[in-house]
């Protein structure tokens, strides 16, 4: 049968060894006034004789009284180091002289009252209701506190006194994102300025459809669709790669919304390896991105509707797009272009002349010295042949077909799964 000792019954260094490794029941109530701990230290350095002992023993001693006493090794060994240099150890109670309060307890429950009628308003509210409690309405209790500074109120609303009377809890304030640069592109007249946008294919029964994600260049109009099953970063990078590497353009600039999609970490890593400027639209500015949400209506909706897309048909869409739509749409698609006038009063007006009307490829052709704009390896020798291969109308009845083929796919199997 297992015998359990109390503490004062251990007596040998070897005791204290059984009892560390667990080998030895001991029974044993903590103390919790500090001074008295301290005590019950001093008293176990005596009662072992710890100047007397070797250096395992000591060791063995200290890690007793860590255990013991619940104290931190550093502060055991304080302690330790007092009693050799004294013979002692004694509490020493801290105290700080300070400066004394201006304001008391119960000015401290007047600004909890006042909150707690009026809503914990911000602090300037609350500073200039203790104004007019004393100066207008002679509330002689609010003396002290009718000049008290607005920061100081948010000081006393943390004060135990307060924190006693009520609690106030705020709402999580949301951290401005750094990444990306609020500001509106200025192209200056240069291709490769992207405006890119994200058109989602609808819900059914709380299950999501596809995600198109849209990118335009703001001076030719060039324009790229992709679909994706999600806007995930799994899908969304390396579908972003690509539109990237579509244009025939360097890029210089990608400008967004402020849609998680693409204020993140990833799509900033990305842009930045590629050297290509992040921006994303300002508040209260809709126009910011207003080239890409007018291409989401009156191409992506126009062409591949509103209605409910499943996911799993992400790919199939995306292989029409670049099949088909893209070159459609930057080839033989005709867009309008706009000039700036200014008016008698001095205000800029945008007009939209039919003069002007071309489709992107010649567009980007059109432009002063256009060659310096293109990639390596692109040439408008190569992508003429693209462009006069078929004439707008065979490409428009390409599209055509192959969109009526694709709805013909996604219809009949859907019903099929039903």
């Amino acid at each position: 049968m297992k015998t359990i000792m109390k503490l004062e019954e251990l007596t040998t260094i070897e005791q204290l060894s059984h009892f560390l490794d667990g080998t030895q029941a001991v029974i044993f109530k903590l103390n919790t006034i500090k001074s008295e701990r301290y005590k019950w230290i001093q008293h176990e350095l005596v009662r072992f004789s710890y100047l007397t002992l070797s250096r395992a023993d000591k060791g063995t001693l200290i890690r007793y009284l860590i255990k013991v006493s619940c104290y931190s090794r550093q502060q055991v060994t304080r302690l330790v180091k007092q009693y050799r240099d004294t013979g002692y150890i004694k509490h020493r109670q801290t105290t700080t002289t300070g400066f004394p309060g201006k304001y008391t307890a119960s000015d401290i429950r007047l600004i909890a009252q006042m909150d707690e009628r009026h809503d914990t308003p911000c602090g300037n509210a609350i500073k200039k209701l203790c104004e007019r409690a004393y100066h207008v309405f002679g509330e002689t209790e609010y003396e002290r506190i009718h000049c008290i500074s607005v920061s100081h109120i948010y000081n006393l609303r943390k004060s135990k006194t307060y924190t006693s009377i009520r609690r106030h809890f705020e709402k999580t304030k949301s951290k401005p994102s750094t990444i990306g640069e609020r500001r509106k592109p200025q192209p200056n007249g240069e291709p490769g300025y992207l405006r890119i946008d994200t058109v989602h294919q609808g819900d059914q029964d709380k299950v999501k459809g596809v995600y198109h994600i849209n990118a335009v260049d703001e001076v030719t109009q060039f324009e790229v669709v992709c679909t994706v099953e999600k806007i995930s970063e799994q899908h969304l990078i390396p579908i972003l790669q690509y539109m990237l590497s579509f244009f025939p353009f360097k890029i210089i600039g990608f400008h967004s919304d402020n849609g998680s999609e693409y204020i993140n970490k990833s799509v900033e890593k990305l842009l930045k390896k590629l050297y290509i400027e992040f921006t994303k639209s300002r508040p209260r500015n809709s126009n910011d991105n207003a080239l890409a949400e007018s291409k989401n209506c009156s191409v992506v909706r126009k062409i591949l509707g509103h209605h409910h897309i499943p996911q799993k048909w992400a790919g199939l869409i995306n292989q029409f797009n670049q099949d088909y739509l893209n070159l459609h749409i930057n080839y033989h698609r005709p867009c309008f272009f706009s000039e700036t006038i200014i008016d008698s009063k001095g205000k800029e007006r945008k007009k939209y002349p039919y003069k002007n009307m071309m489709t992107p490829y010649d567009k980007l052709k059109s432009l002063p010295n256009a060659k310096k704009y293109l990639k390596d390896g692109d040439s408008f020798e190569i992508m003429d042949k693209i462009a006069f291969e078929i004439t707008d109308n065979q490409s428009a009845e390409q599209l055509q077909k192959a969109r009526r083929l694709l709805f013909k796919t996604i219809d009949e199997r859907n019903i099929n799964v039903l």
